[in-house]
């Protein structure tokens, strides 16, 4: 959805930086609350990934994964900076931040 919506903003002539923010998945909760409190969609494979998951650790695996993997293809794209919300789960981002930078 980011790629969709920079690409639809240049065409209307929008030419300030755009910035990515990923929240990690850290909590098998996080698939019921997420969607409910952001009014967001997960991308169909990591939901059928997440759906595997027998625990929160799991969970939190899969979704520390999932947004390395994001992250360097928004690199890879040339966001200009990536914003990652943390929710007070510092250590599934600093996680991330060791494998992508």
């Amino acid at each position: 959805k980011f790629f969709e919506f920079v690409k639809n903003v240049r065409e209307m002539g929008i030419t300030v930086p755009i910035i990515p923010g990923l929240k990690p998945v850290t909590t098998l909760r996080e698939i019921e609350v997420l969607p409910e409190i952001f009014h967001l969609t997960f991308p169909e494979e990591l939901m059928k990934e997440l759906k595997k998951c027998k625990t929160h650790a799991e969970a939190k695996d899969t979704g520390v994964e999932w947004a390395i993997h994001q992250s360097r293809e928004l690199i890879a794209a040339g966001a200009p900076v990536l914003h990652y919300y943390t929710i007070s789960k510092a250590d599934a981002t600093y996680r991330i931040a060791q494998q992508v930078f």
